[in-house]
C-alpha cells in the first residue's frame, strides 16, 4: 500500500532547503521522493529519478553487492553518518560517476518503511579536487614513461608529449622548445594545438627579454597568469593573438645545462599551482633523461666506431710506411747511378717518383694523426698569439670573400698541445670553412678558459656551456678552447654524425681526400683534449678545441741541451748492427750504411743480433726497428744489447709512431728514433745524433 499523497507534505519544504541530495527509498528499493539537490548531482530529473530503483543509481559492477547490502540494512536499519572513509560512487543519467558522501536513516511513516539517504558529492572539495588532480597527472607521468622505457626512441616519446600533457592540463597547446646548435635560438621541435603556421621547426629568439629566452636564462620555472599584464619580457605577439591569457613553462635540463623549454598556455585565464609545475618539471625530467641516454648511446657507437677505424688505419700506416721506405730509399739509390745522373729524363722521371712517394708519405702521416699514432712534442702554448698570427695567415690566403675576425681576450691561459701540429689542425678547420661558404663569408675565431663538454666527445655535440655564457660545472682542472666558426652552408644531421670519419667527404672528386677532419680528431685525442662541433643546414659550423689549461710558462732556457745543435760527423768505417725483420726495408738501409762510410751487419731478427753480440765483435751503433715480429722487440734488444756491449750507441726507428713516443711504461728513451719512411740524410742525421748520446 503507497503512502497517501500527501504523506510528505509537511516535509517537502525541509528536502528543498537541504543543499546535500535527498531520496526518500521504499522497502523495495525504488525511490519515492527527491529534491533538487540529488537531481543536481544525479543528473536526472524529479520525475526521472522516482522510476529508478537504488540499484539503477550505482556503479554497474556494484549493483549486485549493494542489493546485498540494502537487505541487510532492512534488517537492522539504523542512522549512519557521512564522512566514513568508505570510497562510494553514484553513476549519473549520462553513465559518469561521481564520488559521494552518503548518509542513510530509517524512517517509518503511515505503517511503511523507508530510507532516508543523503547524497553529498566530495569532488568538489578542494582537498579531493587536488587528489583528483594530482592521480590524473601521475596516470600521464606514467603513461608517457612506459613509452620512454618500451621504446627507447627520444622522438616517439618528443612527439607524444604535448599531446599528452594538453590533455592532462586540459589546455589550449603545448610544445617542446629546444635549442639549436649555437644556442641563439629555439626551435619547435613538437607540439600540439599550435596553430600550423607555428608548428615544428619554427625558431625563436633566445633572448632574456622573450618569453623563452627568460625561462633558459633564469634557470627556473615560470608561471604567468596574465601575459597582457606581464613586465618581465615582451609576451610574444603570436601567442597575444592566439588569445592566450595564462601560461606555464619549465626549463628541460641535461647534466645540469638546459637544452630547451616545455612550454603550455591557456586561453581562459587559469591559476597554475604547484600542482601543475610539479607534473611539468617531472615530465621535463623524463623528456632530457631519454634524450640524453640516446646522445650517450650515440656517442657510444660512434665513438667504438672511430676507434675501430683508427686501429685498422694505424696498423696499415705502418705497413705503408714500410712500402714507402723501400719506394723511397731504392730511388734514392737509383738516382745515385752514373746512368742516372748522366740521363736527364731517368732524373725526371726518378724525382716525379720520389714527389709522389713523399705526397704518400704525408697521406700515411694524416692517417696516423687519425689513429693517434702520431708522434707529438707538446710545449706551452699561448692561444691569443696563435689565433692572432692564424688570422694574418688565413686573410692573405683565403681569398678576398672571406671576412676573417679574430676575437680573442687580451691574455688568456696557456695551453699543452704540439704548436705544429696544432697550427695545422687550424688550418684544416679553416680550408673546411671557406669551402663551406663559396659565395664569401665571415670565420671567426675566437679563444678563452672554460669547461669541458660534459662528456667525452667523439662525435657531433653541441658547444657546452663555456661557449654560451651559462654557468659552467665545476671540472677537475681549468680547459683552454679555441674555436673557429662560419657562416657557411652548415651541414645536415647525416654528414655531420660522419665528419670525424677518415675519407669521408662531401666534396667533389679531385677536391679533397676526406682526412681534414679526422687528423685534427686524433691530433686533439692524443694530446688528451676534446672536440665538438656544432652545425646545422643553413646556420653555419663551429668547430671548437679544447685541451689542457697550464701555468704560464716561464722564459725558456737559452742553453740548449748537450748535443742538440752539433753534429758529430760520422766516422769511416763505424760498425753497425742493423736489425730490420722487412727484407726489403733491410737491403735499403744496408745500401744507405754502406753508402754513409758504414760497416753494416744485417740481422732480420732480435735472436740473430743478440748471437752477433754475444760473439764479442765490437759494434758501435745498434740500429733497429722496433717491431720484429713476435718475441723481443726493439725497446728490449736495445736494453739487452747494452748489458752485453755498454759502449754501444742506440738508434730505433719505426713507421708506427706510437713506438716513437717512449718505453713500454710511458717514459722518455735515452737513444734517438728515427721515424720511417726516411732517406739516406734523415739517417745520417739520426746517426749523428745518437753517437754523442752514446759517448755522453
Amino acid at each position: 500500500m503507497s503512502p497517501p499523497a500527501d504523506a510528505f507534505d509537511d516535509f517537502r519544504a525541509v528536502f528543498e532547503a537541504d543543499p546535500d541530495g535527498v531520496l526518500v527509498v521504499n522497502a523495495q528499493g525504488r525511490v519515492v521522493l527527491a529534491n533538487g539537490a540529488a537531481s543536481d548531482l544525479l543528473g536526472y530529473s524529479r520525475e526521472a529519478l522516482q522510476d529508478l530503483t537504488v540499484e539503477d543509481l550505482v556503479p554497474a559492477n556494484a549493483a549486485p553487492r549493494h542489493a546485498a547490502l540494502r537487505h541487510a540494512y532492512a534488517d537492522a536499519p539504523k542512522s549512519r553518518p557521512m564522512g566514513t572513509d568508505l570510497d562510494l560512487s553514484a553513476r549519473r543519467a549520462d553513465g559518469s560517476e561521481v564520488m559521494v558522501e552518503i548518509a542513510l536513516s530509517p524512517l517509518h511513516s503511515f505503517g511503511h518503511d523507508y530510507v532516508v539517504a543523503s547524497l553529498r558529492g566530495i569532488g568538489a572539495y578542494p582537498r579531493v579536487k587536488r587528489a583528483l588532480q594530482r592521480a590524473r597527472y601521475n596516470e600521464f607521468a606514467v603513461r608517457l614513461g612506459r613509452v620512454a622505457v618500451d621504446t627507447l626512441d627520444p622522438d616517439e616519446l618528443l612527439q607524444r608529449m604535448p599531446a599528452a600533457v594538453q590533455e592532462a592540463l586540459e589546455v589550449d597547446a603545448v610544445a617542446v622548445f629546444l635549442l639549436t646548435p649555437g644556442r641563439l635560438e629555439l626551435r619547435v621541435a613538437s607540439s600540439s594545438g599550435v596553430p600550423a603556421a607555428l608548428a615544428s621547426g619554427t625558431v625563436y629568439a633566445n633572448r632574456p627579454d622573450t618569453l623563452l629566452g627568460y625561462v633558459v636564462a633564469q634557470r627556473a620555472p615560470l608561471i604567468v597568469a596574465d601575459l597582457a599584464c606581464e613586465q618581465r619580457f615582451a609576451a610574444p605577439a603570436w601567442l597575444l593573438e592566439s588569445g592566450a591569457k595564462s601560461c606555464i613553462a619549465v626549463p628541460l635540463i641535461d647534466r645540469g645545462r638546459i637544452i630547451g623549454v616545455l612550454g603550455a598556455w591557456s586561453r581562459p585565464q587559469r591559476k597554475f599551482g604547484d600542482d601543475e609545475l610539479a607534473f611539468l618539471e617531472s615530465l621535463a625530467s623524463l623528456l632530457s633523461t631519454s634524450l640524453q641516454r640516446a646522445q650517450a648511446e650515440s656517442q657510444l657507437r660512434h665513438s667504438q666506431r672511430l676507434e675501430t677505424v683508427g686501429q685498422l688505419t694505424g696498423g696499415v700506416a705502418h705497413d705503408f710506411n714500410n712500402l714507402l721506405t723501400v719506394i723511397l730509399g731504392n730511388l734514392q739509390l737509383l738516382a745515385d747511378q752514373p746512368e742516372c745522373e748522366t740521363h736527364p729524363l731517368s732524373r725526371q722521371l726518378v724525382a716525379a717518383a720520389a714527389r709522389a712517394g713523399q705526397r704518400g708519405a704525408e697521406l700515411t702521416g694524416k692517417l696516423l694523426a687519425f689513429s693517434r699514432r702520431q708522434s707529438l712534442a707538446p710545449e706551452p702554448v699561448d692561444p691569443v698569439a696563435m689565433l692572432q698570427s692564424l688570422a694574418d695567415m688565413l686573410r692573405r690566403s683565403l681569398g678576398e670573400n672571406i671576412c676573417v675576425v679574430a676575437q680573442t681576450p687580451a691574455h688568456c691561459a696557456h695551453c699543452l698541445a704540439d704548436a705544429l701540429q696544432l697550427e695545422s689542425a687550424l688550418l684544416n678547420v679553416a680550408v673546411n670553412a671557406r669551402d663551406a661558404m663559396p659565395r664569401g663569408g665571415t670565420l671567426m675565431l675566437r679563444c678563452g678558459v672554460g669547461a669541458a663538454p660534459e662528456t667525452e666527445i667523439d662525435g657531433p655535440q653541441s658547444v657546452p656551456s663555456a661557449l654560451d655564457g651559462q654557468p659552467a660545472a665545476p671540472q677537475a682542472r681549468p680547459w683552454v678552447w679555441l674555436s673557429l666558426h662560419d657562416d657557411g652552408v652548415g651541414m645536415t644531421p647525416e654528414v655531420l654524425d660522419r665528419a670525424f670519419e677518415p675519407f669521408f667527404t662531401t666534396k667533389e672528386a679531385g677536391r679533397g681526400t676526406g682526412l681534414g677532419l679526422s687528423t685534427v680528431y686524433g691530433f686533439v685525442k692524443q694530446s688528451h683534449g676534446h672536440i665538438a662541433i656544432d652545425s646545422a643546414p643553413g646556420a653555419g659550423t663551429t668547430v671548437t678545441l679544447y685541451f689542457p689549461a697550464i701555468d704560464e710558462p716561464a722564459a725558456a732556457d737559452a742553453a740548449a741541451p748537450a748535443g742538440a745543435t752539433r753534429q758529430a760527423p760520422l766516422c769511416a768505417g763505424l760498425r753497425v748492427l742493423l736489425v730490420e725483420d722487412d727484407d726489403d726495408v733491410r737491403r735499403v738501409a744496408q745500401s744507405f750504411l754502406r753508402s754513409l762510410g758504414c760497416e753494416a751487419v744485417a740481422c732480420s731478427d732480435a735472436g740473430a743480433a743478440l748471437a752477433e753480440l754475444a760473439q764479442g765483435q765490437p759494434f758501435e751503433l745498434l740500429f733497429s726497428d722496433i717491431r720484429l715480429g713476435a718475441g723481443i722487440d726493439g725497446h728490449e734488444l736495445a736494453q739487452r744489447a747494452l748489458a752485453l756491449q755498454p759502449g754501444i750507441a742506440v738508434l730505433l726507428s719505426s713507421g708506427y709512431s706510437r713506438h716513437l713516443e717512449g718505453g713500454r711504461d710511458g717514459q722518455p728513451l735515452p737513444w734517438p728514433m728515427l721515424k720511417k719512411p726516411y732517406d739516406r740524410e734523415a739517417l745520417a742525421r739520426a746517426i749523428a745524433a745518437a753517437l754523442p748520446a752514446r759517448r755522453a
